[in-house]
């Protein structure tokens, strides 16, 4: 056997395997669920029975992600579709842009790059950190959990360019088998360009590989113009073009051998028989000739027909063009047209198609027009944003999820990360938790502190409290802190005023006002600061860039009418160190921070399910700043507003409702 051998493949003469750790996911939020859907769900989980499917949106690394599936979906997926990175070039940075402001009739919008995150930077390190090598290290492991989630009569397109191409194909021969290669599909992507000092490169490769019987629907492509006036060169009495086509039988026929109006049969045989060719007669379709030496031919009308049977050679789909409706300013998006011919060719209606390098959300948006379940996947937050709105903008689109591995990514990363001694499993977790305090606060740049409570540590006279890996941060904490800090600071250990920090992972919903006036009853000055989640790799840190944002502050103004409640957004202020200075200057209206915004009109204190949302799109650059809402029986409602930036960032507020 032939196989291709790259550094880290074998350690010791061992095979190393993929990851695999399956964690549990977490539903963050539910989109375009009406509340008739949300409730049948309840009452189906509720009586143990399955609830109806949710096509997914995932946000997290694909070394945890795909592991994670395997469970439920193992043998499952009826297509995959990934076009990884295969550039040394890519990366995770995207253009952001601040909108013009509200009721301006100046273009005074703006953009900027945003660089990636630490977590995509370590993510791009893994995959070319040690250059081809770990690409490939890499790539096989995609690839052998694309394997096992792949259905036993499913197909797979790997979407790559010349660069690696060859050599992952070698990882897919060894993977999937080399019988299982059906097709190398070469697209053009590109017109020539006058700068390349060779040939240019205008192609990306598509290797195709399918298992058992795999779906493949006959697959055309239209008639390009030099075939047309070649061929089709008749027109009828009504104008319609057509061209004749051979009646002759192509093998021998006996039972084919009649005169057909004065017409002896040819040597083989006719093609149809006598009844068809009277049905043929009687529709126009057969051509005669003037002289019965020839014969009568079949009319075939360019109309009607379906194209030329699509090669392995596609030079008839465009990219995705600077005017394009499709076009969402995503560096790495392609066509509709692209993903159309793949799901159409290999896929059913009701099949589930895969695509965990979702990217600008192609793959998830053709999937949802064409009526087949998908998962859809990505390391980077604006790649799901993205996806999100770009599947908020498909005609009666299905309710899908919004999912990442939350609490239980960082409770394995915490495990791994800070491993102990033999000592009892209350001590260990013990000195776990103290050791992941201390790494927390190093990166925030303060000082260990013992004999208190609630706080951890101590950074320019403020106390630091460090949240949990599993629990979100609540007001109950917030209440013994600000004691805790009372406490510090009436009593020295080094706290200079009434003043504390607030790392969490998550906060409890509506935490950062009520919090602040809590603590502020308290004379206690807190702020309140996401840990970000590029901390859970240690590796990722090295470069000591790590950023701890406060939270935002939003302000709604809610009004009622009635049983009709009206919310409007009258203010919005978030940290913008991550806007370059330059692109500050044109933010003059705090609503140009907002990319996009929705509500939940019956927070249940679970999921966030998205009932009415506003957002901006490069054809619709506006976004509203009221919503509406009329209820259909009088109680106490909790509203939930979320809103994202322009970053990517979330932010949420609770009202507490009462409808008369």
């Amino acid at each position: 056997m032939t196989e291709l051998i790259w550094g880290g493949k074998y350690v010791d003469g061992k095979r190393q395997s993929p990851v695999r750790v399956a964690l549990p996911f977490q539903t963050i939020e539910t989109v375009n669920e009406s509340a008739a859907d949300r409730n049948r769900n309840l009452e189906l989980f509720s009586s143990g029975r399955p609830t109806e499917w949710r096509n997914r949106l995932i946000w997290g690394d694909k070394k945890y992600v795909l592991p994670s599936l395997l469970p439920e979906f193992a043998g499952k997926v009826n297509l995959i579709y990934i076009d990884p990175p295969f550039d040394t070039g890519a990366d995770f940075s995207f253009t952001a842009t601040i909108p013009s402001q509200p009721d301006s009739t100046d273009s005074d919008s703006a953009s900027f790059i945003k660089e990636p995150s630490i977590l995509e930077q370590k993510a791009y390190r893994d995959t070319w950190g040690r250059g081809l090598d770990s690409y490939l290290e890499w790539f096989y492991e995609a690839a052998v959990l694309a394997s096992e989630l792949l259905d036993e009569n499913g197909s797979i397109y790997v979407h790559l360019d010349w660069h690696v191409g060859h050599y992952a194909k070698a990882v897919l021969d060894e993977v999937f088998g080399q019988q299982s290669c059906l097709n190398e599909i070469i697209w053009k992507r590109t017109s020539a360009r006058s700068d390349s000092h060779t040939y240019n490169h205008i192609h990306d490769v598509i290797y195709l590989y399918g298992r058992g019987t795999f779906t493949f629907n006959d697959t055309f492509v239209k008639h390009d113009a030099d075939y047309i006036e070649s061929k089709y060169t008749h027109f009828d009495a009504k104008g319609r073009r057509y061209r004749l086509d051979n009646i002759t039988s192509p093998n021998p026929r006996p039972n084919m051998k009649y005169v057909w109006r004065g017409h002896q049969p040819p040597a083989l045989g006719w093609r149809y028989s006598k009844e068809t060719m009277q049905r043929l007669h009687d529709e126009g379709r057969i051509w005669y000739p003037d002289s019965k030496d020839k014969r009568p031919q079949l009319i075939r009308y360019l109309d009607e027909s379906s194209g030329q049977p699509a090669t392995s050679v596609w030079t008839d789909v465009s990219p995705v063009n600077s005017q394009a409706v499709e076009r969402v300013n995503y560096d790495t998006q392609k066509p509709e047209a692209l993903l159309e011919r793949i799901i159409n060719a290999s896929s059913k209606e009701g099949d589930l198609v895969l695509d965990c390098f979702v990217g600008s959300g192609t793959t998830a948006v053709v999937a949802e027009k064409l009526g087949r379940r998908w998962i859809g996947c990505d390391l980077g937050r604006f790649a799901i944003h993205t996806t999100r709105k770009r599947l908020l903008s498909v005609p009666r689109v299905k309710p899908f999820a919004v999912q990442n591995l939350g609490k239980y990514e960082r409770q394995a990363w915490q495990t791994a990360e800070f491993q102990t001694g033999g000592e009892s499993g209350i001590e260990q977790q013990r000195l776990r938790e103290a050791a992941y305090r201390k790494f927390i606060l190093d990166l925030y740049h303060a000082t260990p502190i013992n004999g208190h409570t609630w706080m951890h540590g101590l950074k320019s006279g403020r106390l630091v409290h460090v949240g949990a890996v599993d629990a979100p941060v609540t007001l109950a904490d917030v209440k013994a802190i600000a004691r805790d800090v009372w406490k510090a600071a009436s009593g020295g250990g080094g706290a200079r005023k009434a003043a504390a920090d607030i790392l969490g992972w998550e906060f409890a919903f509506e935490l950062n006002e009520t919090a602040r006036q809590v603590a502020a009853e308290s004379r206690v000055d807190v702020a309140f600061k996401k840990i970000p989640r590029e901390v859970l790799e240690k590796k990722a840190v090295e470069q000591g860039d790590i950023k701890f944002f406060e939270l935002g502050a939003l302000s709604v103004e809610p009004k009622q009418k009635g049983r009709e409640l009206t919310l409007k957004l009258t203010d919005f202020v978030i940290p913008i160190d991550d806007v370059p200075e330059e692109a500050r200057k044109a933010i003059k209206h705090w609503s140009q921070m907002i990319d996009y915004w929705a509500v939940d009109w019956d927070f249940r204190d679970d999921t966030f399910h998205n009932q009415w949302q506003s957002y901006r799109t490069r054809q619709e650059p506006d976004i509203e700043l009221s919503a509406k809402r009329e209820y259909e029986a009088p109680g106490s409602y909790k509203v939930e507003v979320k809103v994202i930036d322009i970053l990517g960032n979330d932010t949420t507020k609770t009202l507490d409702i009462q409808v008369k």
